[in-house]
Order: structure tokens, then C-alpha cells, then sequence
């Protein structure tokens, strides 16, 4: 991993300086700082918006019981997007914004979520706790039925009125 990020740290910056003096000659040296501010304040507003679009997606699969395990990895590569965009250069700003489309976002979260596995990790509301193998299902739900286990807890029923509130 350490040579990954070593040759990523040298051929980024050789890359973006070529680009720079590319688009400098071809356009000039204030279109130029112009463009890179432009994207970096264009790219944060997107970033902003996107972000809160995907945390409501996020609450919105909560509330319904379901795992929101793709909202969470596109959370992460909307971040990932924010730095890219905000960091000075045309090539960093181009990947920053296929992350920060919807679609291209969507496929590349369902590609890294194929590659990860989630292994561990049962809570105490599993009765297969402690046995292994990836998380399934609901955590608040029993997953051997008749077994004898009993959970006990309290819950409240909220009128919709009182959905907003946190407490």
C-alpha cells in the first residue's frame, strides 16, 4: 500500500503541473487561476448539496429498518469528491466530479462494496452472536426463531407531529 500512495504522491503533482502549464499557455495565466478557483467553489456547493441529499437517503433507510450500507460508501466518496475538487488542479477536479455525479457515484460504490466484505461485528441482539460469517438481516430482529432467547426493551409510539423532534 505505502508504494501505492508514495507513486500516487509523486505522479499527481508532476501530472497537474504539466496540465497547468498546458492550460496556462493555451488560455492564460488568469483564466487559468480563475478556472481552479471557479471548480473549487463550484465542486464545495455540489459537494454540500450531495451530501445532504445522501445523509436524508441515509435517515430515510434507517427509519424503514434497512441498512443503508450504499448511502454510507457514497458518504464517504462524496468526501473523497471534496477533496479532490478543492485540491488545485484540472485532473483532481475532473475525478472529483465523475465522484460527485449520481450514476458514475452509484456504480462505483456498488463496485467497492462487491469487493468488501464485512465480517464480525453481531451485537447482542443476534442469537447467533460470537459465531461469525457477514452480517445478515436486521440486528434488532431475532434470527432463530423458538430458541428461547428473550430480549426485553421498551419502546414509545410518537404521534407524526413529534417525527421531527429528536427527543
Amino acid at each position: 500500500m505505502f508504494p501505492i500512495l508514495l507513486l500516487l504522491f509523486i505522479l499527481v503533482p508532476i501530472v497537474e503541473i504539466g496540465l497547468f502549464i498546458q492550460v496556462g499557455g493555451f488560455l492564460g495565466f488568469w483564466t487559468t487561476i480563475f478556472l481552479v478557483i471557479f471548480t473549487a467553489l463550484i465542486g464545495a456547493s455540489l459537494v454540500r448539496s450531495q451530501g445532504i441529499a445522501t445523509l436524508l437517503s441515509v435517515q430515510s433507510r434507517l427509519q424503514q429498518g434497512e441498512l443503508p450500507a450504499q448511502q454510507i460508501v457514497e458518504g464517504v466518496m462524496l468526501a473523497v469528491a471534496g477533496v479532490l475538487l478543492l485540491t488545485p488542479g484540472f485532473m483532481t477536479d475532473t475525478l472529483g466530479m465523475i465522484v460527485l455525479l449520481p450514476k458514475p457515484r452509484a456504480i462505483i460504490a456498488k463496485q467497492l462494496m462487491k469487493r468488501v466484505q464485512v465480517n464480525g461485528m453481531h451485537s447482542g441482539f443476534h442469537t447467533n452472536a460470537g459465531q461469525g460469517g457477514p452480517f445478515q438481516g436486521n440486528p434488532f430482529q431475532n434470527q432463530e426463531k423458538g430458541d428461547g432467547n428473550v430480549f426485553e426493551g421498551e419502546y414509545e409510539k410518537k404521534d407524526d407531529q413529534d417525527k421531527d423532534r429528536l427527543n
